[in-house]
């Protein structure tokens, strides 16, 4: 049963746990020795609040780099899916990354952490295309204030699933379809509480295929976000480009690309049901809550800020890395050569 659609905008709705999810497509120009794009392409932006997309692309909150310079998060977590392009991570435990190409980085703010999120245009001789998706999942009250902490979910480990002949690639980052399961989420994630029932799926339907939701429990909640394709059909009902569909989370539901090859996205969660306040990038449960996380911030600035920019970048290689707080560096594994 379709519960309700609603067109999807820069900033996608979403159901609590879910507090936050958008999809950046952009088509960024070939990179300068700075890892930005040539000044040419500046004119006319609001720099450090550009989020117009002119001529394909936006450089967000970066001035030189886009992405998203130093900024401080308490209170949830950040699933960041990046498909196409490298995001270049630092935060204020001293952590630092560089991810993409399918990659996934899964990061509990918990009580407070400072961090950087920077696309940097690493291709000097051609254009520099950036995709990812990034979602803010509430965590609940007990794991509010847990340590920060950040896992690194490499492409090549990530379940990846081929069904209809082929027509269907499904893409398991968190939760479980069938009988395959998802790495394993942070240990304080709402997403790793018995009987959560949270999943993040992306799919891909070639032309004339189609695949079938499984259900999930009766009180959770399921939204299909449709970005990509003509047309989309959820059994008998045609749904528009560019649309978000809420449906039963207890029927199995199925999905058809009836014209066009389609790519949805869904988040599915029971509700964690304790009170939400919001006030930016910090999440509470109460006013009195976000009140002291500002005098929190101010005291302590969440460790303070390790890096020599606000906008940490980390050199010309292409290669992925993650070096964490104590120091250790995980790479992921080399692809085979077919």
């Amino acid at each position: 049963m379709i519960k309700r659609q609603f067109k999807l905008g820069f900033q996608w709705p979403t159901v609590e746990p879910f507090l936050f999810c958008v999809h950046h497509n952009d088509f960024y120009p070939r990179g300068t020795p700075e890892f930005g794009p040539e000044a040419k392409h500046l004119r006319n932006r609001n720099i450090g609040e550009d989020f117009q997309p002119l001529n394909g692309f936006r450089m967000y909150h970066g001035d030189v780099v886009p992405g998203f310079p130093v900024h401080p998060h308490r209170g949830f977590e950040t699933v960041t899916i990046v498909r196409k392009g490298l995001v270049d991570h630092a935060d204020s435990l001293g952590a630092a990354g560089r991810y993409g190409q399918g990659d996934v980085q899964w990061m509990t703010a918990g009580k407070g952490v400072q961090h950087s999120e920077m696309f940097p245009l690493l291709n000097q001789n051609s254009e520099n295309p950036m995709e990812l998706f990034q979602i803010w999942l509430n965590l609940p009250r007990a794991q509010k204030m847990a340590d920060p902490h950040f896992t690194m979910f490499w492409s090549e480990k990530i379940p990846q699933l081929q069904l209809d002949n082929g027509r269907v690639q499904l893409t398991v980052i968190a939760g479980q379809f069938n009988e395959v399961a998802a790495l394993t989420p942070p240990p304080q994630s709402w997403a790793s509480q018995s009987g959560s029932d949270v999943a993040i799926w992306l799919i891909k339907i070639e032309k004339n295929g189609q695949i079938q939701l499984p259900p999930a429990a009766k009180d959770a909640t399921r939204m299909v976000y449709f970005y990509e394709g003509q047309k989309l059909q959820i059994d008998n009902e045609k749904i528009d480009p560019q649309t978000g569909v809420e449906i039963a989370a207890d029927e199995a539901l199925t999905l058809i690309a009836p014209e066009t090859n389609v790519e949805v996205l869904v988040l599915q969660s029971r509700s964690i049901g304790e009170p939400v306040v919001q006030h930016g990038p910090f999440v509470m449960n109460s006013k009195e809550e976000i009140m002291q996380t500002f005098r929190d911030y101010e005291k302590t600035q969440f460790g303070g800020w390790p890096w020599p920019r606000a906008d940490m970048v980390h050199g010309p290689s292409p290669e992925r890395f993650a070096r964490y707080p104590d120091g250790h560096v995980e790479k992921p594994e080399e692809k085979p050569v077919k």
